[in-house]
């Protein structure tokens, strides 16, 4: 089931968000100061490929005080914005019935959008 759903969330819009992720990690890797915040924009990027199956967890060798340093200015700089697009698009899915699986795999990419500095995705290759 995993499978079929993921199939129907590439061809619905998930690879076309993949590949904005990717994008934007590329070019925010191009710059010494964006390596960090593009690295986490290629996490949003593997969970926009694979969403259903995989999941967001904490990660057990964070480093606490720079990441929570690093999720704050993520979060102004645009984390927000993601969060809140995802958010929305969550919404719009969990309309129809058809949808709520949709939405429920966009609120967990605003979840990771949030905050995404101390976070692994883990069961992708489950």
């Amino acid at each position: 089931m995993k499978i079929l759903g993921n199939i129907f969330w590439l061809i619905f819009g998930g690879i076309a968000t993949a590949i904005e992720y990717f994008t934007s990690g590329i070019i925010l890797c191009i710059t010494i100061i964006g390596i960090p915040f593009g690295i986490q924009i290629f996490k949003l990027g593997i969970l926009a490929l694979w969403p259903f199956g995989s999941s967001v967890k904490e990660d057990q060798t964070s480093n606490g005080c720079l990441n929570l340093v690093m999720n704050i200015i993520w979060l102004f700089v645009g984390g927000i914005w993601i969060m809140l697009t995802h958010l929305v698009f969550g919404l719009l899915c969990c309309i129809t019935i058809f949808g709520i699986p949709f939405g429920l795999q966009h609120f967990k990419m605003a979840g990771l959008a949030l905050s995404p500095f101390g976070k692994t995705i883990s069961g992708i290759t489950e």
